[in-house]
């Protein structure tokens, strides 16, 4: 206190008074810690030290570049933002060095670099990406290597797509290649219009043509193409020309239209090619005498790229009409459009879908149980409702699955009693045989395929309805028994999505009309049935189809009146949404996923 004033003096004590009155109220307030935090701070922190940098001010390094230009840096910034330059300055003779050479970068470049370390800002632009990125990858500064990429993106077209996936290649660039890639195959026919195209490498083109998801809506100008590059350089290809012919798709090509290309010249020199030609003409010959054959090679399957976009048979059915017919439902576009009609009315068949491709309604007519079974292939230039086969147990209200290119018919009602037998079709003789029967009788049950068997889901044994699920394995043509759901379903149909499968309503009891709009979902995991979200209104027999990760519920009954809308269930966000169809008292009573067929392309 020596020297002090009076003044002064007081001011101390004043503010030691003012601090034990603060303490107290406090105190008395139970005031809490709480955490703050301020959010400009590293803002403010990096454009001081940009500022510092700029005006020379502590800077400890400064790199050279070949053309003699210089940048300064501040190690401990250029050590934070990146790795090159952390292992730079403390594991190599540079971190004692205040210059540094810089031979792989460009200068322009390396500035733009270093100011984005102090700034977090970057511009790229069609001048500067083809420098930017390398130099990013050099410097391991992964956020503008990503920038780079995604503007790449966006400046792909047909002409400069295949410059951009070699340059993806050559820096390792591991999201520009994937995305460069699909572009190319997904615009096949304006790339193969480009110079780049006959430039392309044996192996190249060989990866691009062998792509199941090519988007090649024609085989044949698949092969106009190879011919196209072959010609190129005759000299030097003549010889690939073999090998590129054995990943062109022949067989899915008409006659007449093999007869026009076994007419080219450099096919009639190469025997492998001619084997190619007569292969394709046979597949055809036998496909129109059995209506359809199980592909052998890849050569033989339609290509799933995206521009063949899958849309939903649906089946329809009216006390108008006895006929059954059809109709494509695009989920896309929410456009119906009419497809081939089925002659006999089939509401109470079973259905199932091969590869996608090949439709199968079994049993099931006029209202009465059958033997017959249909078939459409949805992949022939003008499908049309076909007889195949008969079973050899006549059915109605059975459940159908496809499991390893097989065909199974499960239970049903033979019109006396509920069946518990099995039977399975096998494609590539076209007949049919008995397996191993179910533990149960079920008629009205739910299919559903998973992890290579074949579930029996709930349905009735006549009596009463059923909860109770068993799952069927070909290897071992033996049934067992699994958990049971929550509720007896009578009528449920099932979808199978992302490894679960789900039990979509039904009913309790058709007698007392207790319909459900309930879900549940079996793990196979924990082997247990979880309920999951209930859809908006109750179903009874609603069709049900799996397309872009979403469960789409159609139709159905309820409490004897006919439904026509739509549910989609998202297994995201658990969620139901609604959309209405026009009926024009029409019953929707089934669907399934296919290709869209030829006139839609």
């Amino acid at each position: 206190m020596l020297g002090m004033s009076v003044k002064e003096m007081d001011t101390i004590q004043a503010s030691s008074s003012g601090e034990n009155n603060l303490k107290q109220v406090l105190k008395t307030n139970e005031c809490q810690p709480t955490h703050f935090r301020n959010d400009s701070h590293s803002t403010r922190i990096l454009e001081d030290l940009q500022s510092l940098r700029k005006n020379e001010v502590l800077c400890d390094v400064r790199f050279e570049t070949d053309d003699g230009c210089t940048t300064f840096g501040h190690k401990n910034v250029l050590m934070a933002a990146s790795p090159y330059f952390r292992a730079m300055f403390s594991s190599f003779e540079e971190r004692n060095k205040d210059l540094v050479t810089i031979r792989e970068l460009d200068s322009t470049i390396l500035q733009l670099l270093v100011d984005y370390i102090y700034t977090g800002e970057i511009m790229v632009t069609k001048e500067n990406v083809q420098g930017l990125l390398p130099a990013a990858n050099v410097l391991q500064l992964d956020y503008v290597n990503e920038v780079c990429a995604e503007f790449l993106q966006k400046q792909l077209n047909p002409s400069n797509c295949l410059g951009i996936r070699e340059f993806a290649d050559l820096h390792n660039c591991t999201k520009l290649l994937p995305s460069s890639e699909a572009y190319i195959k997904q615009h096949f026919l304006g790339v193969a219009k480009g110079e780049d195209f006959l430039s392309l490498s044996y192996e190249d083109l060989v990866k691009l043509i062998s792509s199941d998801d090519l988007a090649a809506p024609f085989e044949e100008k698949v092969f106009e193409c190879v011919i196209k590059w072959v010609k190129h350089d005759l000299d030097l290809r003549n010889d690939f020309l073999p090998k590129l012919m054995e990943h062109v798709r022949l067989p899915l090509l008409k006659p007449d239209i093999l007869l026009n290309i076994s007419r080219e010249p450099l096919l009639s020199n190469s025997s492998k090619c001619k084997d190619y030609i007569i292969e394709a003409l046979h597949f055809n010959h036998q496909k129109s005498v059995k209506h359809f054959t199980i592909p052998k090679t890849i050569r033989f399957e339609p290509r799933q790229f995206d521009g063949f976009q899958k849309v939903i048979l649906m089946f329809n059915w009216s006390h108008a009409s006895p006929m059954c017919y059809t109709e494509w439902y695009d989920p896309a576009t929410k456009l119906r459009e009419n497809a081939p009609g089925i002659n006999e009315c089939r509401k109470f068949a079973g259905l199932g879908v091969l590869r996608d491709q090949v439709v199968f309604a079994m049993g099931g007519v006029k209202g009465k149980s059958s033997k017959s079974v249909s078939m459409l292939d949805v992949s022939s230039q003008s499908p049309s409702w076909v007889p195949m086969a008969d079973m050899l147990v006549s059915r109605m209200r059975l459940g159908v699955g496809v499991l390893d290119d097989c065909i199974y018919a499960v239970g049903g009602y033979d019109g006396n009693s509920t069946l518990n037998s099995v039977e399975v079709f096998d494609v590539i003789n076209q007949k049919w045989s008995m397996v191993t029967s179910m533990s149960t009788n079920r008629r009205d049950l739910g299919i559903g395929v998973l992890n290579n068997r074949l579930y029996a889901v709930g349905g009735s044994d006549h009596e009463n309805c059923l909860k109770s699920v068993e799952y069927y394995v070909p290897t071992l043509d033996s049934w067992t028994p699994v958990a049971e759901m929550s509720l007896n379903r009578q009528g449920v149909s099932v979808g199978v999505l992302d490894g679960l499968m789900y039990a979509i309503g039904g009913c309790i009891s058709v007698l007392f009309g207790t319909y459900l709009k309930s879900v549940e979902v079996y793990r196979p995991s924990d082997g247990v049935w979880s309920s999951v979200a209930d859809m908006e209104i109750c179903r009874f027999r609603p069709g049900v189809a799996v397309l872009d990760g979403f469960l789409y519920v159609f139709g159905g009954e309820k409490k004897s009146s006919i439904v026509n809308s739509v549910e989609i269930y998202d297994p995201k966000t658990n969620t139901w949404t609604m959309e209405r169809l026009s009926s024009n008292g029409v019953q929707i009573y089934g669907g399934v996923v296919v290709d869209s067929p030829h006139h839609y392309h």
